[in-house]
């Protein structure tokens, strides 16, 4: 597979699917200015594999490749609900069947689990607001996933008494609610932390790729990356909040030396095993986010 890692596009359209719907489109676009945003610390880019070892920057376009005629159905699927309280239930299937599409492209590898998630809801939602004749903005769209999504960690963690996935045992050892929380909040952490920033650094002159790194540290700062703890502890997430803070302090990627110390963050992660996927998916939601005033 070919691609510009330039302008993050690919150079022959055979190789992924071509999106039909607006929103469809940014989400694929949202995907791969992720994956492609570099340096970013103990994660996936164009610079190296970042603490794994069973995925590279290959494994994730492949992802995105089959990942992407599924966004088209998510967009439709809001499209059609008609009884609201059918939204979640009836979404699980599209979702299942997009991860496996996903799990095949990459041998098992999970790549995007957590942003099949996020995404599903969130073109469904824009569905239902073209079919309501709703106008788009991005509070009307987190509003609509988290009205979706209203008691989703009460029935899926509060409630259960065994835990059985990594984000259920982390709930019932730290109440950290992870994704599921993120989307019953409609994405509040993107809204009230790292789009901010993103939009402001964009106003006041900043290229797109400064601005992502940006908004990427206050994530790194302040987002309890249910990733991080899976991987190290509370400890873990303290070193990376704490690290990204003191970057922050002396100017973030404003300053001169800004992305080197990203850089020798990112080799300190790798050492101690750390990749903050969390606070990648919500990258990838921020800038989505972004294309909605």
């Amino acid at each position: 597979m070919n691609y510009n890692l330039a302008q993050q596009t690919f150079f022959d359209s055979d190789d992924i699917y071509a999106c039909q719907y607006a929103a469809a489109k940014a989400a694929q676009m949202a995907l791969l200015k992720e994956v492609c945003l570099s340096p970013k610390p103990g994660l996936v880019d164009i610079n190296n594999c970042g603490s794994h070892r069973d995925m590279d920057l290959n494994t994730f376009m492949r992802s995105i490749s089959a990942i992407s005629p599924w966004l088209d159905q998510f967009y439709l699927y809001g499209k059609s609900i008609t009884v609201a309280g059918k939204f979640l239930p009836n979404l699980r299937p599209l979702g299942i069947q997009c991860e496996q599409s996903m799990f095949k492209a990459t041998n098992n590898v999970n790549t995007h689990k957590g942003g099949v998630f996020a995404f599903g809801l969130l073109l469904a939602a824009i569905g239902k607001l073209d079919n309501d004749q709703i106008a788009l903005s991005y509070q009307a769209i987190c509003d609509e996933v988290a009205k979706a999504c209203q008691g989703l960690v009460q029935q899926e963690l509060e409630t259960r008494n065994s835990a059985t996935t990594v984000g259920e045992k982390l709930f019932k050892q730290h109440r950290l609610t992870g994704a599921r929380g993120e989307a019953e909040s409609g994405y509040l952490t993107v809204r009230n932390i790292s789009l901010p920033i993103f939009k402001e650094m964009m106003i006041t002159g900043h290229d797109e790729e400064t601005s992502l790194l940006q908004a990427m540290l206050y994530l790194l700062a302040y987002n309890d990356d249910t990733n991080l703890v899976s991987r190290g502890g509370m400890a873990g997430l303290q070193y990376v909040q704490d690290a990204a803070k003191s970057i922050i302090a002396i100017g973030g990627m404003i300053q001169q030396g800004g992305k080197q110390k990203l850089l020798e963050l990112d080799q300190q992660l790798i050492k101690r095993n750390l990749s903050p996927g969390g606070t990648a998916d919500l990258i990838a939601i921020t800038w989505f986010l972004s294309q909605f005033n």
